[in-house]
Parts: structure tokens; C-alpha cells; sequence
């Protein structure tokens, strides 16, 4: 969750809060206060599903929770690969959390390359349970075992589990009409089962969801089940594992309410939803599908019947202009991309600028540059995103911060465009999209009223008493321009791309009216309503951090552990990156030193300088994965100490 809520278990590594042995021989339950799993295993193992399940359970039981989805770019890598491997991480507590955890309490490794590629992230004394019938010969040599980490003793600082899960799922299955290849499929749920086990969590959620997955295929559905129920039994009766855990309901976590566990992607498509039933408009999303954008594209396709319309387009600059048509025609439009669909929509966005309609751009970011890493996270567009077209095209810049605020992003992205006539740039990214946590669903009486006026009739008077429709003539107060939707009888204007005069809207090549409308375009985005940067600060630090988008969570935390060893920094984070908020320049000016994290080479801290001559000190990560709260924590001390 997102609570600024100090809370010092954030620190630890899962600490035993309480033991109980069982009468009669029966295996000890030790409470925990958190847990960081890891399902690792080959792209076509099923791990996204495992930990999708696992996730939903935990949070149906209560849990506060982050997950890291990790896979690689290909549809199929190469089997027992390296490259091959696909992981899941979730981190849940009985308290308030921010990230998906730094290293794993727990890994579960199908196979050599998950193993090899996930030892280096766990603590010494970490639990280790290895699918034994994977640890082939060919299969080490493969991921360049040159002996057998199972037998020769380079695990035995860990607590190794291992697990024959082929074998025992297949034998589970015996009785169903299945092929080997076919029961082997399966070894996921078994794994899913017996990690259930070990933390206690509800099973009739999974067992639900694979009677549905599976409902034109009740033989598999059945054999799924069965997987997953031996896998919970193995657990209870196996003596490898004397111990389950259980990690209590964080109820003091959250503010009342209902929750529902919720990806970045899924809240940001919701958002939109709620935009436009809040603006009374029909939602269009023209789109071509990308990663790790395409979930949404995906997402509205479902809710027709909320008067939502989806095109999949030929290519990126389709759905764009597609879009645009849409925003001329009256609809609130949206198009998803990541960062190399945007170099593609470029000149559209400057012709939004230029009609000034209201257009939502989303950009899932990735790695770059050109198609660089597309399922790793990256925050490097933004540079892209404030300056990435010809002329002068000033476009406002949102970000979310978690995945479950991604909803409320969206909807502020709306309102931008809808209130100021503008195309909007909304930056989420990766991590956000594909991670997921705990969100209040919320009540309609909180949700804005984002409904707008369109033009009607005539909107100036000549000098010779002629009433006329100008589409330039603006807002006093948001310099917006008037909405026309095509056909209303009187309201017949221009649109393009070239410069347009004053009021009139008609083409003018005249220099004065060029930079009157330059100025005015760039006075509209300066002057749009956001609110003030609030700046956490206890303590009346001399240090401040300073984030935007999805490096929220991971500062956040490392913030908390500098808290509890008595250090004194402040924290801001940016939600609005275009225009700034205002009270930013004077929130700069009253510490000593900034620091800012970011996943690039320092483009929120360039602006910074450049536009407020503060020494922003960078911290600097692109290795495709997000920050770690103590690789943070570590970079703070030493920039408040120096």
C-alpha cells in the first residue's frame, strides 16, 4: 500500500513473531510478519500463473502485498536456458509494504537455469525447494553446472527442499487419461499446492479459477486440481517440511473499504472507464499492440456495454490518428504504446497540439532504446515524453506511482485534457503495469465530475453585429478553446496542422500571430491546476529525495529504514512532471542537498537543474529492474553523510 505510515518491519527479513507446536506429533505453525517468494522456473512452466494464483489468494486472505512479474522477451526462449527463465516475486505482510522485497525468503527453482539464474538474490539460510528431476546431466551443462549443486555442498548455507515434482505429479495423475507431456504440464500446480500449504493460504479460489480457465476442458480441469491437491497433501505429510508458516491479515494496514488485488494495467484501464462514464463520454482507444502496454488494449476490448470502443490498428501512427478522429468527433481517446510507439506517434501529438482536443497518450515505458528491452522497466522517456516533437508542442506530463494508483492517474490525466483542450502524456511503466497490490475500490461520490460543455452556437459577434463560431476563442481562465463535435449546424471550422490564426482558426502564415499562438499554447500548459508537492519531513531534515513515478515504493521504504537508525531525510515525490507543481522551485530551495533516483541516466534531475539551478544530485539505475529499498537506503546514508 501507499500509506507514509512508518512501519520499522519493513526493515527486517521476516521476522518469527510466534511459534506453536501441534499435540499429538503434528508439524510446528510459526507466525511470520512477511514473506518473499519466488517462483522461478522456464517461460513455458507456468510461473506467471503460479504466482498470479498465489497472489490472489494471499490477497483475498487479507494480506498487504507487491509482486514482481519477470520474464523474458521471447514467446518461447529456449528450454532450460538462461535466457529462458521466467520468475515471480511476491512480498506479503500483516503490515503496510511498499515494494516486492529485495531478496527471497524462499525460491522455488523447476529446474538448473532457475536456480542459476536466482541464487545470487537470496540471503544465507533462505529456503530453497528445487524440482530434483530437472537436475539432469545435459541440464547443468547446459546453464554451465560443472557438478551438481544438489550434491556438492555449494548450497549448504541454504535450507534445500528437494522435491521430485515431475515425478510426483505424474504419479498423482496416473489415473487420469493423460500422456506423460500432458501430467508434466501440471508440475506448476503441484508446486502452487504445496507452497499453499506452507503458508496457509485459501485453496478454493484456485480450484474455482481452474474449473473456469479449463471449462472446455474438464478432463485437464480436473487434473489440475488434483495436482494442486497433492501438492498441499505432500506438504502435510512429507517429513522434509516439519514447519508451515502464517502471515496474519494486515488489518491495521489498511482504511476501511473493499479491496481487490490489481495490476498497474488493469487499474490504468479502469481509470479510463471511470473517465469517461465521469465525463459522460464514449471512451475510443485506437492502439497497436506493444509491450507492456498491450494488457490494456486487452482489458477495454471486455466493456462494450460501458460504451467503450477498441481499434487495433495496422501500426502505431493508425491508432493514433485514429484516436485523434475520435477526440474531433467528441469521445474521450486514448492511445497505448511504450517508448518506441511514441517516436511513431510524434507528429500526431504536435497535430493534437495544434487542433487542441483533449488526447490521453499512454506510455507503458521499457527498456531503450530502439526496441531494447521489452519486458524489463525503465524510466526513460521522460525526456521523450516533455520534448519529442518538432516546434513548440508543450504537452503535459502525469505519472502514477504504484500500480493501484495508476486509476487514479488516469483519471487526473483526463481531467487535464478534458479542462484544457490538450493531449496528455501519462507515463507509467513496466514494473507498475505488471505488479500488482491491494486496491480500495472507491465510492462514486469520491470520483470527479469531469463532464464538459460542448459549443452550442455562435461565440463572437463581428463588428457589424454577425454572430459567429470562432473555434480559437479561448477560456479566460484555462485558455482552452471551445469542443465542436462535427455536424453541429453553425460550428463548421478548420482543422490541420498548420499554424492557425488567432480566434478565427483560419490558416495564417503571419509571424506575430505564430508567436502569440506559440505563447499561448505554452501559457496553457504552464497555467494548468495541480496541486502543491507535499514533502514529508518529520524531522526537519537538510536531505531531501526526490522521486517521480514508480520509484515511489522502493524510496519509500528506503526512507522508513534510514528513520528507524535515526538518520533525518525528507521525501517528495512528483506526480505532475509537466507543468511542475509551483510550490516546487521553493521546496527545492529549503534543503541542503537533493537527491534524485531514477531509472535512466539522471532526466528528471537535468530539468530539475535547468529549470530551478539546483545541484539535483543523480542516483542512476537501468539494469531493467526497479531499485532495491537497501541499495537506496545505502546511496541515502552516504549522500546525507557526505
Amino acid at each position: 500500500m501507499t500509506s507514509q505510515v512508518s512501519s520499522p518491519a519493513e526493515q527486517t527479513d521476516g521476522t518469527v513473531v510466534g511459534e506453536q507446536r501441534k499435540p499429538g506429533g503434528a508439524k510446528d505453525v510459526r507466525r511470520l510478519d512477511r514473506v518473499i517468494i519466488r517462483f522461478a522456473g522456464d517461460s513455458g512452466d507456468g510461473m506467471q500463473l503460479t504466482g498470479d494464483r498465489f497472489t490472489s489468494e494471499t490477497a483475498s486472505f487479507g494480506n498487504d502485498l507487491s509482486t514482481l512479474p519477470n520474464f523474458p522477451a521471447e514467446i518461447r526462449a529456449p528450454a532450460g536456458t538462461l535466457p529462458g527463465v521466467s520468475s515471480f516475486q511476491l512480498h506479503f505482510a500483516d503490515h503496510d509494504i511498499l515494494t516486492p522485497g529485495d531478496a527471497p525468503n524462499v525460491l522455488v527453482a523447476m529446474n538448473p537455469a532457475a536456480l542459476k539464474a536466482n541464487i545470487g538474490d537470496l540471503p544465507r539460510g533462505a529456503e530453497i525447494i528445487v524440482n530434483t528431476d530437472e537436475f539432469t546431466k545435459r541440464a547443468l551443462q547446459k546453464v554451465g553446472y560443472a557438478s551438481d549443486p544438489l550434491q556438492d555442498g555449494s548450497l549448504d548455507g541454504y535450507s534445500l527442499h528437494p522435491v521430485p515434482l515431475t515425478t510426483l505429479t505424474v504419479e498423482a495423475l496416473k489415473e487420469f487419461d493423460l500422456s506423460r507431456k500432458e501430467a508434466e504440464r501440471s508440475k506448476n500446480m503441484f508446486a502452487l499446492g504445496l507452497l499453499s500449504w506452507m503458508y496457509h493460504r485459501p485453496t478454493e479460489g484456485t480450484e474455482k479459477f481452474l474449473k473456469s480457465k479449463f471449462a472446455k476442458k474438464p478432463d485437464i480441469a480436473r487434473a489440475n486440481i488434483a495436482a494442486f491437491r497433492a501438492g498441499w497433501n505432500f506438504g502435510e505429510t512429507t517429513e522434509d517440511f516439519a514447519v508451515s508458516y502464517e502471515v496474519a491479515p494486515a488489518t491495521k494496514a489498511f482504511p476501511l473499504g473493499t479491496y481487490r488485488n490489481i495490476s498497474g494495467n488493469l487499474a490504468l484501464a479502469y481509470g479510463l472507464i471511470t473517465a469517461s462514464r465521469q465525463a459522460d463520454l464514449p471512451l475510443f482507444l485506437g492502439s497497436y499492440p506493444i509491450t507492456p502496454a498491450s494488457d490494456i488494449l486487452h482489458e477495454l476490448s471486455k466493456h462494450k456495454n460501458f460504451g467503450v470502443r477498441t481499434f487495433q490498428a495496422e501500426d502505431e501512427i493508425a491508432g493514433i490518428g485514429a484516436a485523434l478522429g475520435a477526440a474531433f468527433g467528441g469521445s474521450l481517446a486514448v492511445t497505448t504504446t511504450s517508448g518506441p510507439g511514441v517516436a511513431l506517434k510524434s507528429e500526431t501529438i504536435g497535430l493534437a497540439v495544434s487542433l487542441e482536443l483533449p488526447l490521453l497518450v499512454v506510455d507503458i515505458q521499457r527498456g531503450g532504446p530502439s526496441t531494447g528491452l521489452p519486458t524489463k522497466t525503465e524510466q526513460a522517456d521522460l525526456l521523450q515524453a516533455m520534448y519529442g516533437r518538432n516546434g513548440e508542442a508543450p504537452v503535459p506530463v502525469v505519472a502514477p506511482q504504484t500500480p493501484a494508483d495508476c486509476f487514479d492517474a488516469a483519471l487526473e490525466a483526463a481531467r487535464i485534457a478534458l479542462t484544457y483542450r490538450t493531449p496528455v502524456m501519462l507515463l507509467s511503466d513496466g514494473y507498475l503495469a505488471n505488479g500488482s497490490e491491494p486496491w480500495r475500490i472507491p465510492d462514486l461520490e469520491e470520483l470527479p465530475d469531469l463532464r464538459v460543455r460542448f459549443a452550442s452556437g455562435p461565440n463572437h459577434t463581428l463588428k457589424d453585429g454577425t454572430e459567429v463560431f470562432w473555434p480559437y476563442k479561448r477560456d479566460p481562465k484555462t485558455l482552452a478553446r471551445p469542443w465542436a463535435i462535427p455536424g453541429t449546424p453553425g460550428l463548421e471550422h478548420r482543422i490541420g496542422g498548420i499554424e492557425k490564426q488567432d480566434g478565427t482558426g483560419n490558416i495564417s502564415y503571419d509571424p506575430a500571430n505564430h508567436d502569440f499562438m506559440v505563447r499561448t499554447r505554452q501559457a496553457k500548459v504552464d497555467g494548468i491546476d495541480v496541486p502543491d508537492v507535499e514533502v514529508d519531513d518529520p524531522d526537519g531534515a537538510r536531505t531531501l529525495v526526490l522521486g517521480w513515478g514508480s520509484t515511489y515504493g522502493p524510496i519509500t521504504a528506503a526512507v522508513r529504514r534510514l528513520r528507524a537508525a535515526g538518520e533525518s531525510i525528507a521525501q517528495a515525490h512528483l506526480r505532475h512532471l509537466n507543468p511542475f507543481p509551483r510550490n516546487l522551485g521553493t521546496v527545492l530551495k529549503g534543503y541542503d542537498k537533493v537527491v534524485v533516483p531514477e531509472m535512466n541516466l539522471g532526466q528528471l534531475a537535468t530539468l530539475i537543474r535547468a529549470k530551478y539551478l539546483v545541484d539535483a544530485h543523480s542516483y542512476n539505475q537501468v539494469n531493467g529492474m526497479p531499485f532495491k529499498a537497501e541499495q537506496l537506503a545505502a546511496a541515502l546514508k552516504e549522500a546525507i553523510d557526505d
